[in-house]
């Protein structure tokens, strides 16, 4: 999925009190598809899902991203440290939304269920490996040592940073691709689960 970093560092000469967890800023907006065929609703979603730039193709989900690191720097008479570290991972999920719902049949409601629940999983999941790499990006940052002078300090949190997002976006890629070579057995599985939740009466009918 799309991801857009946003990288900042303030240089704060005086130390701030360091914080262990990271912050998250969570939003969701949705787009409309018709469609009461699963052909249909395939097209929708092809035609009308969020455009993901890194694929250059429209998917029937996204996660946005942006991480937004503040660095305090505290300076020695002959060295300067890394004194604090935060980073504030925001993140934007664009889901689908049905609207033909009951022009359908009950198979294609049940799809639709099976479907929808798995591109949320998915995009949640998303979200977890980005909170992992910022945990991680916060403690390399904190575990920096001790510079020269500021610049020098800058510029290695320049480095790790650049470093630590780059491992980022290929676990972000490994786990899209796991998931696309999964993405028919697990739909599959998933309906039958589901399909036995509703015949034992654990779920309502679609």
């Amino acid at each position: 999925m799309n991801r857009r970093f946003l990288l900042s560092a303030f240089l704060l000469l005086a130390p701030t009190p360091a914080a262990h967890a990271v912050d998250l800023v969570k939003t969701y907006s949705t787009f409309t598809i018709g469609g009461t065929t699963l052909e249909e609703i395939q097209a929708e979603l092809a035609e009308r899902g969020p455009h993901v730039g890194s694929s250059g193709s429209r998917h029937p989900g996204a996660t946005r991203m942006a991480f937004t690191t503040h660095i305090g720097y505290a300076r020695g008479a002959r060295s300067c440290r890394i004194a604090s570290a935060k980073v504030t991972l925001k993140v934007h999920i664009v889901l689908p939304r049905w609207s033909r719902r009951s022009k359908s049949e009950p198979d294609v409601r049940l799809f639709w269920d099976t479907l929808s629940a798995d591109i949320k999983r998915h995009e949640g999941l998303h979200v977890d490996i980005a909170k992992r790499y910022a945990r991680k990006l916060e403690d390399a940052l904190k575990a920096s040592g001790r510079q020269k002078d500021c610049e020098t300090a800058a510029a290695k949190a320049k480095a790790i940073t650049t470093r630590i997002l780059d491992r980022h976006d290929k676990a972000q890629a490994r786990f899209d691709r796991v998931e696309m070579v999964n993405f028919e057995s697990r739909i599959l599985r998933l309906l039958e689960y589901r399909a036995e939740r509703i015949r034992a009466g654990r779920l309502p009918l679609p």
